[in-house]
């Protein structure tokens, strides 16, 4: 039985982000085909190592007594010491910890990183943790025996890194939204059809400022559905705050599926903000949901949406996009059918499952036949 070790994320179920919800697919995917799966878990209820299964998948919960970001650390320390007692071939899910990448390189294991995107150009960090993300993207892509970019431009950034010939492209997947109860919108007050949709964290390069100040110039009809957490000793966060109009809706943090999808499928249009990273999971989400995009224009974001997204580079092209799709249902309709056949030719999950376990099996040294 080939056995997998997934490290870097905070544990499954998924309650965090992209890479939590891509190990939990990838987890029972590969359990469904023959494999143990072992995945680590940040915390522990007792306080103590623990193991238990969680639908067949092995988790190891590991205690922390730092928070935030140092015990994050702690954390991947604890699980990358944990994981060399045992066998199996290991997947790390980002690079922020790259140095333990290279303990394992130097131990011997058999790491495949998935290097996210390019967390240190962000503009949230200061120099310092710029200086220590760069630093470990750099250890990771030495030491990792394959290493994973999610998008083209990504994998054309890591071959400056390394040889292109140690680099695999397999992008995220998203589920098909067909349909969606609108009642949870009704809490969010929102109507269906009435309103666009943002879903990122409050930071500088994910443009929310800029998109809020947009929809805010003038009054649209519609309402700004703003997910997130804004902390009001923030400044950036006070920022948007301040430049919002009446319209925009602060939602808070949503993880429920059933919410998401309503706010996905009844919405106008998508809103992405992003300028770093490679293949965003929300962006891809929103084409499943067939959401006619409105995107920060770089490549990252034009290489997703394709034809399904209308780009602005400042407030006043993300402002005529807004109207834009504001006045004309044909151009939304157009944008809609874009994103489906977008999403269906690049980010179903099982064509993403599959790629993964093709690259996996190869590393194990198992010969692949598809199920």
């Amino acid at each position: 039985m080939p056995h997998l070790i997934i490290l870097g994320i905070r544990g499954i179920p998924a309650a965090h982000g992209g890479f939590e919800t891509f190990a939990e697919r990838l987890a029972l995917w590969l359990r469904d085909r023959g494999w143990k799966v072992t995945v680590y878990s940040q915390g522990s209820e007792t306080g103590e190592r623990y193991e238990d299964r969680w639908e067949g998948i092995d988790r190891i919960h590991l205690p922390v007594k730092q928070d935030g970001a140092l015990g994050t650390i702690e954390f991947d320390i604890k699980a990358t010491r944990d994981s060399l007692k045992r066998p199996g071939m290991i997947l790390t899910l980002g690079y922020n910890t790259g140095f333990l990448c290279a303990w394992l390189r130097l131990c011997g294991r058999m790491n495949y990183i998935n290097m996210d995107g390019l967390e240190w150009k962000r503009a949230k960090y200061a120099f310092w943790p710029r200086l220590y993300l760069w630093i470990n993207e750099r250890l990771a892509a030495w030491s990792g025996n394959r290493l994973i970019a999610d998008h083209p431009a990504i994998a054309d950034h890591l071959a400056t890194r390394t040889a292109r010939s140690r680099i695999s492209m397999i992008a995220y997947g998203a589920d098909s939204v067909e349909d969606a109860d609108p009642a949870p919108l009704a809490r969010l007050g929102l109507e269906p059809g009435r309103f666009f949709t943002l879903i990122a964290r409050p930071e500088p390069e994910n443009s929310v400022l800029e998109i809020v100040t947009a929809f805010s110039e003038k009054p649209r009809d519609a309402k700004l559905a703003l997910l997130g957490n804004y902390c009001p000793t923030n400044p950036y966060h006070e920022a948007v705050r301040a430049a919002a109009g009446s319209d925009v809706v602060f939602t808070g943090a949503i993880y429920d599926r059933a919410t998401l999808a309503a706010l996905r499928y009844h919405s106008i249009a998508y809103l992405h903000g992003h300028q770093v990273g490679g293949t965003n999971p929300s962006l891809v989400e929103a084409l499943g949901a067939g959401n006619a995009i409105i995107a920060h224009d770089n490549k990252f974001n034009r290489w997703v949406a394709g034809d399904a997204g209308l780009y602005f580079a400042d407030i006043e092209e993300a402002a005529a996009c807004i109207s834009a799709l504001m006045d004309s249902p044909d151009l939304r309709t157009r944008l809609s059918a874009a994103a489906r056949e977008r999403w269906k030719r690049e980010f179903t999950w099982p064509a993403i499952l599959d790629q993964y376990e093709r690259l996996l099996k190869t590393g194990a040294g198992i010969a692949y036949a598809k199920a």
